[in-house]
């Protein structure tokens, strides 16, 4: 007999909290994002999603605490959980889960969506705290003015 439980919402709320108690990463909802942010400096947000639909979200998860002393003390990490990640996703254009936001001073920075192999990860999360703040990306449809060429009418 497996005593093995999939993952699941509770157990990732379980796993939030304790990341939080042994490594210091926030646990904050939507509306609490922006006091995280307003601190300053260089902000990693990870983004979840239901373990029962997403698999990697448990992963990444998990290994948050090692992925964060690839880059000393820069970063300060917040993890939400799976309603909050999708408001906060719509802002940024985030569309794959899970997603380490990157910010800084409350700008964008960038995004890596889904697990990487972990040789891989120190060297994404490097290039992306050297990058500048730019526009973050958005989703929606293209505005087009009256005068525009478009076929319908």
């Amino acid at each position: 007999m497996n005593d093995y439980a999939a993952p699941n919402l509770d157990s990732l709320a379980a796993l939030l909290e304790r990341q939080a108690l042994r490594h210091g990463i926030a646990c904050v909802d939507a509306a609490g994002l922006g006091a995280f942010v307003a601190k300053g400096g260089d902000v990693l947000i990870l983004l979840t999603e239901d373990p029962a639909r997403s698999p990697e979200t448990w992963d990444v998860a998990v290994i948050l605490p090692e992925i964060l002393k690839t880059c000393g003390r820069r970063l300060r990490a917040a993890a939400l959980m799976p309603a909050d990640s999708r408001e906060v996703a719509a802002r940024y254009g985030i569309t794959r889960y899970p997603a380490q936001l990157f910010l800084r001073d409350g700008d964008y920075v960038g995004v890596l969506e889904g697990m990487l192999d972990w040789e891989a990860w120190g060297g994404a999360v490097a290039r992306k705290l050297a990058l500048p703040v730019g526009r973050a990306p958005s989703v929606g449809i293209p505005v087009r003015g009256p005068a525009s060429d478009s076929a319908c009418h």
